[in-house]
C-alpha cells in the first residue's frame, strides 16, 4: 500500500476559531438531540457505559433491541420501520448462498436422472429392435429387410455406446459435486427443512458468548424447547407432526429479537440464545413464547389441535463448556415435563 504523506501547515486564528465553532456546534447537537431516535440512542449508551460495557457496535445493537422493549409502541415501529430500511444482514445473504448452491445441486441431480432414464429408454429400444429382427426373419418374402435392419442395429448399437459412455462422464460430475457440496454442508449455518440456523452455527455462537461473558461479565441464557412428547404421542401422523415442528420455528422467529439466536438443535428440538438476558428475563421470554404457542391451533382434518411445547432454561457462564450448557438446558426440557401447571423449567448447574 502506498503511503501517504502528508505536509504540515501553519494554520492562522480564523481556521482555528472555524475549527472551535464547529466542535461546540457538534457537541450542543449531541447534547440536544431533536429527535425520538437520537434520545432513544443516547439512553442506550448511557445504559452500555452505566454497566461498564464499551460502547462496541455489537454491544450497542445489544442494549437497542433490549430497552426497545420497554418502549411504547408507537417508538417501536417508528424504529423498525428505520431499521428495515438500512438492514443489511450477511447471515441471510450466506443463507441464500447455501439455498442456491443446494438448489443447484439439486438440478445436476435432474440431470443425472433424465440422462439414466434415456439410457434405459435406450437399451430398451435395442431390445425392441431384436424382437423386430427375428419377426422378419420368421418372413423370407421381405427382400434385403434383414441387411437392413443389421444396419440399423449397429446405429443404435453405436448411439447406445456413445449414450452409456456419457452417462458414465455424467455420474463422475455428480459426484464430484456430491462431494463439494457435502463439504459446503460442513460448514453451513443454515437449516433449510425450518428455516432457522442449525447445531453447527449454535454451538459456535454460545462458545462465542463464554468468550464475551468472561471478558466484560454480563449474563446471556439459553432456553431449548420442543414439541411436547405426549402430544406427539396422541396424534401419531409423522407429516402433521413435521407441520407443527415448523410452526413452532415460525413462532420462535416471530418472538425473538435481531441480536437473538433461533437454530434448530437437532431431532425437533430448537434453541434460542439470549445474549444479555438474565434467568429472569428468560423465564418471562419462555412465558410469552408458551403463550404464543398455546394460542396458536393446529388443524389435522377435521381435528383442532392445540400446539403444546416443553421449554428448558439455563444460564450461560465461562466455568462450564458449551456441552455442558446444552444439556443443562435440555435437563429444564424434562423438569418441565413434571410440572403440569408451567411449560418451562429452569435447570442451572452448580
Amino acid at each position: 500500500m502506498a503511503e501517504i504523506k502528508r505536509t504540515r501547515t501553519r494554520r492562522n486564528i480564523d481556521e482555528t476559531d472555524n475549527s472551535s465553532a464547529k466542535s461546540s456546534t457538534s457537541a450542543i447537537d449531541l447534547n440536544t438531540p431533536s429527535s425520538d431516535i437520537e434520545i432513544y440512542s443516547k439512553e442506550v449508551l448511557h445504559s452500555l457505559i452505566a454497566d461498564n460495557l464499551p460502547p462496541t457496535p455489537n454491544n450497542f445493537s445489544l442494549y437497542f433491541d433490549r430497552l426497545l422493549e420497554e418502549k411504547s409502541e408507537s417508538l417501536k415501529k417508528q424504529i423498525h420501520s428505520m431499521l428495515e430500511l438500512e438492514e443489511s444482514n450477511d447471515a441471510e445473504n450466506t443463507i441464500q448462498l447455501e439455498q442456491s448452491l443446494k438448489q443447484g445441486f439439486s438440478s445436476v441431480k435432474s440431470i443425472l436422472g433424465v440422462t439414466a432414464s434415456l439410457y434405459k429408454n435406450m437399451s430398451l429400444m435395442t431390445k425392441i429392435l431384436e424382437k423386430r429382427k427375428q419377426e422378419l426373419r420368421k418372413r423370407p418374402d421381405i427382400k434385403g429387410a434383414d441387411d437392413i435392419i443389421t444396419a440399423l442395429e449397429d446405429d443404435v448399437a453405436k448411439l447406445n455406446s456413445i449414450l452409456k459412455n456419457q452417462s458414465s462422464q455424467m455420474k463422475s460430475i455428480y459426484d464430484d459435486t456430491a462431494k463439494i457440496v457435502k463439504s459446503v454442508e460442513q460448514e453451513t449455518i443454515f437449516d433449510n427443512q425450518y428455516g432457522v440456523y442449525n447445531k453447527r452455527y449454535l454451538l459456535t455462537k454460545i462458545e462465542q458468548e463464554r468468550g464475551l461473558i468472561k471478558e466484560f461479565n454480563h449474563s446471556s441464557s439459553l432456553i431449548m424447547l420442543e414439541l411436547d412428547k405426549r402430544l406427539r404421542t396422541n396424534v401419531k401422523n409423522e407429516k402433521a407432526i413435521l407441520l407443527m415442528k415448523r410452526t413452532i420455528a415460525r413462532l420462535l422467529l416471530k418472538t425473538s429479537r435481531r441480536s437473538d439466536i433461533v437454530a434448530h438443535y437437532g431431532n425437533g428440538i430448537f434453541s434460542m440464545l439470549l445474549k444479555h438476558t438474565d434467568i429472569e428475563s428468560a423465564k418471562k421470554a419462555s412465558e410469552r413464547l408458551s403463550y404464543l404457542v398455546s394460542n396458536s391451533n393446529f388443524f389435522l382434518a377435521d381435528r383442532e389441535i392445540q400446539l403444546q411445547i416443553s421449554i428448558g432454561v439455563t444460564d450461560i457462564d465461562q466455568e462450564h463448556t458449551v456441552e455442558e450448557i446444552v444439556v443443562s438446558a435440555m435437563d429444564g426440557i424434562e423438569k418441565a415435563y413434571e410440572n403440569s401447571k408451567c411449560d418451562y423449567a429452569v435447570s442451572v448447574r452448580s
